[in-house]
């Protein structure tokens, strides 16, 4: 099997300026950010990103049973009922080809979320897609970390 480009290396003014967009990414709190790049990376299969973005929920003080449960977010009664909101359209949006962005879930980020926030909830989950792909895609993998 031959090795995968090192796409930092080949562009990396691309991607720092993907890296730079996170910064304007600041109405949605970190645990809730970490939570969703979980999840949509978990859909993904990006192990790379699932790893990176666990580590920051951790740092960001989410509990180990949340992160545990997360990929069954829906039966587990941990989230209430604005991150169920939020993780509902970012499992949404990275399904965008089965059911497009429906209008019940958008219209649930409205209850709990301001224009920013809805937004930059979107913004979250698109760019997430964005890296998992980029990680896979290169066969970018995590470092293992000692016990």
């Amino acid at each position: 099997m031959c090795e995968r480009l090192d796409y930092m290396s080949v562009n990396g003014p691309a991607i720092n300026s993907m890296l730079a967009n996170k910064k304007h990414l600041t109405a949605i709190d970190e645990k809730l950010k970490a939570l969703i790049e979980v999840r949509v990376s978990q859909i993904n299969g990006c192990a790379f990103c699932v790893d990176l973005h666990l580590a920051q929920a951790r740092a960001a003080g989410e509990s180990g049973q949340r992160l545990d449960c997360l990929a069954v977010w829906q039966e587990s009664g941990f989230f209430d009922e604005a991150e169920r909101a939020a993780l509902a359209w970012a499992e949404a949006i990275t399904h965008l080809s089965e059911n497009g962005a429906p209008q019940d879930l958008y219209d649930a980020l409205g209850q709990h979320y301001s224009d920013r926030q809805i937004v930059d909830l979107t913004l979250i989950a698109a760019q997430i897609n964005s890296w998992n792909r980029i990680a896979v895609s290169f066969g970018h993998k995590p470092d293992r970390r000692p016990d």
